[in-house]
């Protein structure tokens, strides 16, 4: 039972990540540090982060391409959405500036950023939920263990 909570918290957490990922791309030049979006780039640096998570299996080199294609498949789908989360960002943006506040306004692109938000969310969890069938069950626990490691350790416990 405790192997299924672990398998579940860290699909939670990679959700999450993708959620917070997604965001990132919502920023109107594409990422937090002012440079655009370079597809190339993400593609070396997901293989990193898989290769990272699998690190210490025995996962073999078709597992690992598998598990990079429905992981980079599913970030390109999620990209998708920028273009409708940089117009939303730029609209709440300007709802809130106008000088008549519309709150119904407000709440309908509310709404649609949590919409998308949602989606991209349920879509990184099928394409982790798919990439973990590509696996073991041990290598499934290593991978989801290493997975929601950053360079710093755990999540949230960064120092």
């Amino acid at each position: 039972m405790a192997t299924l909570k672990t398998m579940i918290a860290a699909l939670l957490a990679g959700s999450l990540a993708a959620t917070a990922g997604g965001m990132a791309f919502a920023k109107p030049d594409g990422n937090a540090e002012g440079r655009t979006f370079d597809p190339a780039r993400y593609q070396e640096h997901l293989t990193k982060r898989i290769d990272k998570a699998l690190s210490g299996t025995d996962a073999t080199a078709e597992q690992k391409k598998q598990i990079a294609d429905i992981l980079g498949q599913s970030f390109k789908d999620m990209r998708a959405t920028h273009d409708q989360r940089i117009q939303n960002r730029k609209a709440m943006t300007e709802a809130l500036q106008a000088p008549t506040i519309d709150p119904a306004r407000i709440e309908a692109i509310r709404a649609e950023q949590m919409k998308i938000a949602d989606e991209s969310s349920q879509r990184f969890t099928k394409a982790l939920t798919d990439a973990a069938n590509v696996l073991t069950v041990q290598q499934r626990q290593a991978f989801f263990k290493n997975w929601s490691e950053r360079e710093h350790g755990p999540r949230g416990k960064r120092g």
